[in-house]
């Protein structure tokens, strides 16, 4: 049976209460992460979303069980990580725009040849170089190792607006952020 509650979220809601409720858990790769700043929302009825067309072999683990990773190449450059929600087949997901670094700071640095920790993992690409997520880590479960995942502290003040760096459905507010963190990837306004 597969798990779809980890860290007090319910992965099987949808993406975006998941992106919601996910500002502020501690998610570690192999010992190394940080508290999660920033997510989007993603649905397959959701023109900008990944899982609108429909399964595809690049897209499949979006359409998988909840609580388990999605990763993909952006532009072929750089991997993004997502956390699937939702029943398996309906296709949502939460991509992981930004952590506040706390665990294995030096190998973030060694990663990203960067010194300022406000660097570390502002963004979708610079945060899966800093914890070495790569394509082996798609369709993972979030329960399991390499993953661990650390529930919020309670009483955060969270903010919304638009997604970045989409051109379909540009106006939908589901980009969330925790409040006044230096660490996110661009500021809310």
């Amino acid at each position: 049976m597969a798990i779809s509650t980890i860290a007090g979220i319910d992965f099987s809601a949808p993406a975006d209460l998941v992106a919601q409720q996910l500002i502020g858990v501690t998610v570690l790769v192999d010992g190394v992460g940080g508290r999660i700043v920033e997510t989007e929302a993603y649905d397959h009825e959701d023109p900008a979303s990944h899982a609108y067309s429909g399964p595809t072999e690049r897209n499949a683990s979006m359409f998988g069980p909840p609580a388990h990773a999605y990763v993909y190449r952006s532009y072929g450059i750089h991997w993004c990580l997502n956390f699937v929600c939702q029943e398996a087949g309906h296709g949502a997901g939460v991509l992981i725009r930004a952590l506040e670094p706390v665990a294995g700071l030096d190998v973030m640095r060694a990663r990203r040849d960067a010194v300022d920790e406000r660097l570390l993992c502002s963004g979708p690409g610079k945060l899966c170089q800093a914890l070495g997520v790569t394509r082996a880590h798609n369709g993972m479960a979030l329960s399991e190792r390499p993953f661990e995942l650390l529930p919020a502290e309670p009483g955060l003040t969270l903010v919304a607006g638009p997604r970045i760096g989409i051109s379909k459905a540009v106006d939908v507010p589901w980009r969330f952020g925790l409040a006044g963190s230096k660490f996110v990837s661009r500021p809310f306004r």
